[in-house]
Parts: C-alpha cells; sequence; structure tokens
C-alpha cells in the first residue's frame, strides 16, 4: 500500500476546498509520510476526517485506506467501503478500484465523518510468541524477501482475507510468477505481480495490471473460479493458471507442456496442500470433476 506525498495531495485539494482544506491536507499527509506509528497514522485519520466534512474527495479516499488497512485506526472493512464509495461516486478512480478490491459494500460511515468527533484510535498491538512449528516452505521464502518487499505480503495477505483464499497460496502463485516483482512482464505479454495476461486482465477487470492491489485482486478472484471450477484441486487449479483451463480440461488433468509441469512442481514445493475450500456457487464444475463424480457411481 502506498500513500500521496504532500505535494500530490496539495495540488489535487486547492480546488476543492481553498486554502484550508489545503493545509489540513498537507498536515495529514505529512503525518503519513512520516516514521510509521500509530500515533501519527491516527492524527492523519482525524485530519482527513476533518477534511472528509469539508468535502474533500481524496480525504474520503485516503481515510478508506486507513481503515481498511487498519493504520492508526481500528481496521473496519464496513467503513472502508463506505469511504470508498463515497469517493468513487464523485469520480476518484482509485477509490472505485478500491471499492472492488475490499469486496464489500456499506453505507456506514465512521462517526468522525459525520460529526466533529475523533476517530478511535487502533489499539497497540501487544506482541505474542507463538509456539515453536515447523514453518511451511513457502514462509521460509518470505522471511528471505527484503523489506522494501514486505508490503506486498502485507497486501496480498490482506486482500486475500477478504476473498476467503489461503494467502499462503496466493503468495505461493506470486512468488513463481513475479518473484514479489511488480513490474515484471513476460514474452508472453503477462504483467505484474500475479502475471495477468490482457484477457484475464479484462475478464476480471483490472484496468491496470501493474497496480498491485488491481493486479493481486483479479488474480486472487481468478484462483477463486478455478478452485470452484476443479473443486479445490490445487494441482488442476495451479495448472490452469499457468496453461488456462481449457488446456487442463482438453488433457483431463495438468497438459504435458514442460512449462505448466515444471510450473506445477515449483508451486508444490511452497505449497503443499492438495486441496482448498471452494465456493460451489461461483461456477459450474469442470468435466474432469464431473467425469470423476460419475466413475464413482
Amino acid at each position: 500500500m502506498t500513500f500521496a506525498a504532500a505535494s500530490d495531495v496539495a495540488s489535487s485539494e486547492v480546488g476543492e476546498g481553498g486554502h484550508k482544506l489545503n493545509a489540513i491536507m498537507l498536515k495529514a499527509s505529512g503525518y503519513e509520510a512520516s516514521v510509521e506509528s500509530h500515533d501519527d497514522f491516527w492524527q492523519a485519520a482525524a485530519l482527513y476526517c476533518e477534511a472528509s466534512r469539508l468535502g474533500s474527495i481524496e480525504a474520503q479516499y485516503r481515510l478508506g485506506m486507513l481503515y481498511a488497512f487498519g493504520k492508526g485506526v481500528p481496521e473496519n472493512r464496513a467503513f472502508a467501503a463506505s469511504m470508498f464509495s463515497m469517493a468513487s461516486q464523485q469520480g476518484h478512480r482509485k477509490a472505485f478500484d478500491m471499492l472492488e478490491t475490499v469486496n464489500f459494500k456499506s453505507q456506514i460511515l465512521p462517526a468522525c465523518v459525520t460529526s466533529e468527533t475523533l476517530p478511535d484510535k487502533r489499539p497497540i498491538p501487544v506482541l505474542v510468541l507463538a509456539p515453536t512449528i515447523h514453518p511451511d516452505p513457502i514462509d521460509i521464502y518470505l522471511e528471505s524477501l527484503p523489506e522494501n518487499k514486505i508490503w506486498i505480503v502485507d497486501l496480498a495477505n490482506k486482500i486475500s482475507d477478504w476473498y476467503e483464499i489461503d494467502p499462503k497460496f496466493v503468495l505461493s502463485i506470486i512468488t513463481v510468477e513475479s518473484a514479489f516483482q511488480t513490474k515484471a512482464q513476460s514474452p508472453k505479454s503477462a504483467m505484474g505481480l500475479m502475471q495477468l495476461i490482457p484477457k484475464t486482465a479484462e475478464r476480471f477487470n483490472v484496468k491496470n495490471a501493474f497496480d498491485a492491489s488491481q493486479n493481486i485482486r483479479g488474480g486472487i478472484r481468478y484462483l477463486k473460479w478455478l478452485l470452484s471450477y476443479y473443486r479445490g484441486n490445487i494441482e488442476f487449479a495451479a495448472a490452469a493458471y499457468n496453461a488456462g483451463e481449457k488446456a487442463v480440461d482438453r488433457y483431463l488433468g495438468i497438459p504435458p507442456y514442460p512449462e505448466t509441469r515444471e510450473y506445477v512442481k515449483r508451486l508444490k514445493k511452497l505449497y503443499r496442500r492438495n486441496t482448498h475450500p471452494y465456493d460451489e456457487t461461483i461456477t459450474e464444475p469442470s468435466p474432469i470433476v464431473m467425469k470423476t463424480a460419475n466413475s464413482r457411481i
């Protein structure tokens, strides 16, 4: 997750409410840009509340981001969705994208937006040492990531939670697809963290495949569809993510393409589960699933 620079916020606000609003937004963005502490983000949230009451569309979007990711204020998906909805209805493109990303509908506004009150502060997390267990291979890999990639892990974890999919599966896909390179592009025009081809990006309403949140949202939505189509079969879903579901259906399983077989092998080294919960209401099952089911009757 990235936040606007002070100069960007300033230029966007001059036309929205004059110098008072401009000063509020500059101060708020300054708190966001400072060292990440709970109090700094809370100060930013309080100012964005005030600016939102004054009609700032950018402040409404920024406040939604803080609620979505629990920065300074308690994480609240309903408040985030309502703020994104408010800003998107006034033409804020990023708010529209985030409204789709949070995968939630709400018209419940924070009290600090409807009245002159301060937002609640996010409680300071209490560090609890978990019992020592054998880490999954993907966990070991993530520990080796440079610090400037950790925000991608946090973003993927959050969006995975919103779409009810195992973040370790998503992070394993990202590892194999792009090694956490947001601007990755393949010779076949696959783009971004989850390497969406243009057809898949269009299918899942991704306007900018190099935008991390849009890319992860699109990739997760495709994975959710594949898990439903293959009724939770990880190998089939992974093979289809690489080669397309038509190829998997044609060969009644993992296609004999060296690239796809290597892809599934690499993924399984990171993510060792064979099945994943799925939503059967998303789509009808694959013919492979139907054939297997019929053979058991």
